[in-house]
């Protein structure tokens, strides 16, 4: 019987997964076109998104494809009966976190929504594409969100505080460009008063709140007042500063703007891609964006912005229905107060003495299951990586690796539970939660209500039963112990299947550490029943060979399919020594430099090179030969390298061909960069910037382009230059033939890029 409990323990732990993937769904029903106009349809939102799209085309910054979108945004503008002009500019901004400076002519478009006095309310999504897909939800889909919430604010009629703006920045893949030049503006800058971003990161999801700017309490109030489903957490904010990347909204909450940041984010397979099309965007998903811009919209046009300045929250969705939150000032001292409850009620629930290798045990049961499940999932990931071949074999199929992890993290549990006795695992899973809550309290506030809001339950439970005949092992004693458990299992589990779908299996710590932490707390009732040795060790032996066949069949099956494609790049690439290569580029951010589809390789012979792209730094690629070249190469001239005191000032001239679609630089650390100067716009480095500096000018209009240094190096050096051009030319037609239905292009996509060095003298 108790082999039965515990199973039925792990069934109860698989229901709550259940539960929380359910409950992580877009749960709105996509309104009808007939529906009333002052309601978000998504629709209707759709028929705006089929018009602006039109053939489905990249649009990235300055093509005429982006031209185009631009106009048919401006005609739905004009149909909404909405005063729209256009800002155009040149501007430069430089990447956080390395050292790279990105340059484009960008063209925003800002609209008048709803009449009002003062600052206004700035709708924001851009209408720029990457040059490999067409952008139907990064960021299209936000630009027909807010289309849609137009006509729904002005079919309300409801009389607003603030005007309501749209701004459609142009620019934000190659670099924030759009929304940098619309904050250089003086006027336009001075027009804001608050901001609300949608944008995509997948084509399905949840519509998640993922960011706020600082100060958000009252922020998150209004949210859980008009969002319908409640899909955020403090922990994605904490998550998003550490990261390199950035949205348009960075740059408005830099600046000091009350600031909301949604996206969605399922489906990231299909990111950045030529799968980002219409048919792949999930209408649930459109729904609930359009809903959560709407209702937050609406609650800031009855809001003074003034009123809005607060602390911080901790919080986080449960389920979709609640969003329970508290002042971030006051979570240290009620994550102190639950320690001392639940310190105090293990002390009172006390039975007798226990030996003191058993307490220690039993104290160390939480740090075994954690550290075992972490350990335990990489080397799962291993053995399916060395039989597949692939750095993350589990992205077609990873319903495999998915119960290889559940089947060992729930292993480790079964294992650790004979570590301790119901009173000892309640004990040292609750206090290590209680401790967990004070320490990210204090350091790290945005993770701390995953073990607060758990042990804020628990505790009075706790205490409530720890005099009871029998404390915790009886009746009302392990009642208490498993509504804890669920609560810890409830947050913990949605992190679980939200670390999945946004991150993928590859990153496998991000599912079995919240399944370690939730399961923790079930360990007390696995202990409560013990099992027989025999069943104990069958019960561990089946889970752990029920992971390790997961992970062998996650090996086993195809990395990549038709459906879920891998990421390659064809690339035409010259060099100054008038050599030619093919470049087959795999690597995609976090996972590497991958191997190539075998039918590729048998057409191209290609061989893997470290250095693939020459002094430019890309990294490493495969490389194959091309024959003599094709293409002329770009052409540059040192039109000035004088002495300026205590710097020196080399100006430069680039030629590209009619085709450039961006010119790119490299300046070596050596050169010692202090700022630039491309167009008139100048560009400061951020401190702390360390290596050589890449400098990129996107559009066609950098084809022939002025680009000053000012520099600190006195001594010679080569700057490595080169023109990038869309699309490979005619004569890669049957290399990207070659390419199969289970990969496909991504990011900048396919293309020509001709590289060349700049020799420069030392000083004299």
């Amino acid at each position: 019987m108790a082999a039965v409990r515990a199973w039925a323990l792990g069934l109860l732990v698989l229901a709550v997964w259940f539960l929380c993937v359910w409950a992580s769904a877009p749960r709105p029903s996509p309104l009808a076109a007939t529906s009333g106009l002052a309601e978000f349809s998504a629709a209707r939102a759709e028929q705006d998104l089929a018009r602006i799209l039109g053939p489905e085309r990249p649009h990235p910054v300055g093509t005429p494809e982006n031209a185009a979108v631009r106009g048919r945004i401006l005609n739905e503008l004009a149909a909404l009966r909405v005063l729209a002009r256009t800002y155009r500019a040149f501007t430069c901004s430089s990447g956080r976190g390395f050292r790279y400076v990105a340059c484009a002519t960008v063209t925003d478009i800002v609209a008048d929504a709803v009449p009002g006095g003062g600052k206004a309310i700035v709708m924001l999504a851009h209408l720029d594409s990457v040059p490999a897909g067409p952008g139907a939800s990064d960021d299209e889909s936000g630009v027909a969100t807010i289309l849609e919430t137009i006509r729904a604010l002005k079919a309300g009629g409801s009389r607003s505080q603030h005007p309501v703006m749209a701004v459609f920045t142009d620019g934000e893949e190659a670099g924030l460009l759009g929304a940098n030049a619309f904050l250089e503006n003086p006027q336009l800058k001075a027009r804001v008063g608050a901001v609300v971003n949608v944008e995509a990161r997948g084509t399905s999801g949840p519509s998640l709140l993922f960011q706020t700017s600082p100060g958000d309490a009252r922020l998150i109030d209004l949210y859980a007042a008009h969002a319908p489903e409640m899909a955020t957490s403090s922990l994605y904010a904490e998550i998003y500063k550490a990261l390199p990347n950035d949205t348009d909204l960075t740059l408005f909450i830099r600046d000091g703007f009350p600031s909301y940041n949604f996206a969605f984010a399922d489906n990231v397979r299909y990111y950045h891609s030529p799968r980002d099309r219409r048919a792949n965007l999930d209408p649930a998903t459109l729904q609930m964006h359009g809903e959560n811009l709407l209702g937050v919209v609406q609650g800031l046009e009855q809001t003074d912005f003034a009123a809005l300045k607060s602390g911080n929250d901790i919080y986080l969705g449960v389920l979709g229905f609640w969003l329970p939150r508290i002042p971030a000032a006051l979570a240290l001292s009620l994550a102190i107060a639950v320690f001392i409850v639940i310190a105090l009620a293990a002390w009172m629930a006390r039975n007798s003495y226990s030996a003191w290798h058993r307490t220690a045990a039993a104290s160390a049961m939480p740090l075994a299951l954690l550290i075992g499940s972490v350990a335990l999932g990489f080397v799962l990931a291993f053995i399916a990586q060395a039989i597949s071949g692939h750095p993350d074999p589990t992205y077609a199929w990873p319903a495999a690796m998915r119960m290889a992890l559940a089947f060992g993290v729930w292993g480790l549990a079964l294992l650790v539970s004979r570590m301790t006795s119901l009173h000892g695992g309640a004990c040292a899973a609750w206090i290590w939660t209680a401790v967990l809550a004070i320490a990210t309290a204090a350091f790290l506030p945005g993770l701390s209500p995953y073990f607060l809001f758990p042990a804020l339950i628990a505790a009075p439970l706790l205490l409530a039963t720890a005099r009871l005949r029998g404390g915790w092992s009886s009746g009302a004693g392990q009642a208490a112990l498993l509504i804890g458990a669920l609560a810890a299992l409830v947050i913990w589990m949605a992190l679980v299947a939200s670390g999945e779908t946004l991150m993928g299996l590859r990153l496998h710590p991000l599912f079995t550490i919240p399944a370690a932490f939730g399961l923790m707390t079930v360990v007390p009732l696995l202990a409560a029943k013990p099992m027989s040795r025999t069943a104990w060790a069958a019960s561990v032996t089946v889970s752990f060979v029920l992971a390790l066949g997961g992970a062998v069949v996650a090996g086993v099956l195809p990395a990549y399919s038709a459906a879920s494609p891998q990421r390659l790049n064809l690339i035409y690439f010259e060099t100054a020594n008038r050599s030619a290569r093919w470049i087959a580029d795999t690597s995609w951010k976090a996972i590497g430099t991958e191997p190539i589809p075998a039918q590729l390789q048998r057409v191209g012979h290609f061989s893997l090179d470290p250095d693939a792209y020459g002094g430019l730094g890309f990294g490493s690629a495969y490389v194959a030969p091309a024959g003599a070249p094709e293409i002329p190469l770009p052409a540059t001239t040192v039109v000035t390298d004088r002495d300026a005191g205590a710097a020196r000032i080399v100006s430069l001239r680039l030629h590209g061909s009619t085709t450039t679609n961006a010119m790119l630089l490299r300046v070596p650390a050596a050169a010692k960069l202090i700022s630039l100067r491309i167009r008139g716009e100048n560009v400061q480095p951020p401190k702390g910037w360390t290596g050589d500096a890449n400098i990129a000018c996107n559009g066609p209009d950098c084809r022939d382009l002025a680009v000053t240094l000012t520099l600190a190096g006195r001594g010679a050096f080569s700057i490595p230059f080169a023109e990038r051009d869309y699309g490979l030319p005619p004569f890669g037609n049957a290399l990207k033939a070659a390419r199969p239905a289970t990969a496909m292009p991504s990011q900048s996509g396919d293309g020509v890029i001709l590289a060349a060095t700049i020799p420069v003298d030392a000083a004299k």
